[in-house]
């Protein structure tokens, strides 16, 4: 029963006394790091020489085209395998969003599959990726690709709309901290922070231009960076206008020094991916002979790009399963609201009986999330991590080398803009539109 019931019955020895929407989330968030460790595996050198062994994995990748016969692919094959286990686990995410649909409450039935039956959920995710295994190649890599880029680029906005949230309520806690204390000691940390991340992303710049520029070209490279510095010098300027402190006397250069050095993350992320060997000393392009054009190693697919990404993508995912806003704009655009449904152990919920401590149903009332939203919210985590892992690299269209799109670049740098743009948005609201409560 504890592996087919209810989320409370799963984790009742284990845990605390536990919010049933809470533990379901962090189980289904489970599922999604366990698909992401399978992804890793794939594309360790040892198992990734293996993967050849599956029946025609690695066969008639050209049949479509009619180029050849047959493609030596066998450098390609983790790469095949991350996007095989990437749409897996968004076909199953994508499963659950539309059997969600319109649950408000756990009294519909459809809650208890939400909560419940996590054995017969693991089975139904595992059956998926190996089916997906069996997909023919064709045009499936290059087709998927194009959904990845989509689902990346709205998942980078999540990430965006989270980090801003993160800068403004890290930001009020702070002075209300210091101003209920009166201590100094906060407005100390709030300026020493706000320094290094400022210092850390002048830094960054300084290194872009010296290892992804060149004086003679890299034109694409020089403009991205200038535009995007210039960008991040504007917002931080907006930021401390005295019309802007006198709508929200919280705002300030913590959290523009922390969207700053975000967009400059980003930067070098699409610049990671600029398909040119002189312009981007970091680019890997593999050919179907498994012949390597860069000084990495041919299987070394962790560039420090990809290893920061992955680490944002758990702390994002985590935040989205654990807690809700301190505001509740966020909330409400997020479609999420702690304080929408019972607040403690309920008659029908699991409370703690006997000493033995369980978790308990807190949405009778109304349910604490969307489900539909939050498993679109993991849908795209997926993809981007699907992304994230295969460095955004495609198979060109003769599938004889694996290259990186410049479509990946515009679409990194465009996500930097809208970034900027949306923070700047939440600086100028409330002189836009003073009829609204933006507290």
């Amino acid at each position: 029963s504890c592996l087919c019931g209810s989320a409370p019955c799963l984790l009742c020895g284990c845990c605390p006394s536990t919010k049933n929407s809470t533990i379901s989330r962090l189980l289904f968030t489970f599922f999604l790091f366990l698909s992401t460790l399978v992804s890793i595996i794939m594309i360790i050198p040892g198992v990734e020489k293996e993967l050849h062994k599956l029946p025609g994995f690695c066969e008639g990748s050209a049949s479509v085209l009619g180029a050849q016969p047959r493609v030596d692919c066998s450098s390609f094959l983790g790469h095949k395998a991350v996007y095989r286990v990437g749409f897996a686990t968004a076909a199953f995410f994508c499963l659950f969003a539309v059997l969600m649909v319109c649950v408000r409450s756990s009294k519909d039935p459809r809650a208890a599959l939400q909560n419940g039956f996590w054995f017969f959920k693991f089975l139904v995710l595992v059956g998926i990726t190996v089916g997906a295994f069996y997909i023919p190649d064709g045009a499936f890599t290059s087709v998927w690709f194009y959904f990845g880029v989509v689902g990346s680029f709205l998942f980078i906005l999540i990430q965006l709309v989270l980090l801003i949230d993160l800068a403004h309520s890290w930001s009020q806690r702070w002075l209300r901290n210091a101003g209920e204390s009166g201590a100094r000691g906060w407005y100390a940390a709030l300026c020493t922070v706000t320094f290094v991340f400022y210092a850390a992303s002048i830094a960054a710049v300084a290194l872009l231009y010296v290892y992804y520029t060149k004086p003679e070209g890299c034109t694409e490279g020089k403009a991205f960076i200038s535009v995007n510095l210039i960008l991040c010098l504007i917002v931080s300027v907006v930021s401390i206008l005295p019309k802007i402190q006198e709508a929200q006397p919280h705002s300030g250069l913590l959290q523009a020094s922390l969207i700053t050095l975000y967009t400059i993350y980003v930067t070098w992320s699409a610049l990671a991916n600029v398909p040119t060997q002189r312009c981007n000393p970091t680019l890997l392009v593999r050919n179907s002979t498994g012949s390597a054009t860069a000084s990495e190693p041919l299987t070394s697919w962790w560039d420090a790009p990809s290893i920061v990404g992955l680490v944002i993508f758990i702390l994002c995912t985590l935040f989205i399963s654990l807690r809700s806003s301190d505001h509740p704009q966020v909330n409400k655009l997020m479609l999420t609201e702690e304080s929408g449904a019972g607040a403690g152990p309920g008659p029908g919920g699991a409370a703690e009986e006997g000493g033995e401590r369980r978790a308990y149903d807190n949405e009778q009332d109304g349910v604490c999330y969307s489900y539909t939203f939050f498993h679109l919210c993991l849908l795209l985590a997926a993809l981007y991590i699907m992304m994230t892992l295969t460095n955004w690299y495609r198979p060109d269209e003769s599938l004889q080398v694996l290259r990186s799109p410049w479509t990946a670049v515009w679409v990194k740098i465009s996500s930097s803009w809208a970034g900027l743009l949306l923070y700047l948005w939440t600086l100028v609201a409330p002189l836009v539109l003073p009829d609204r409560d933006f507290s």
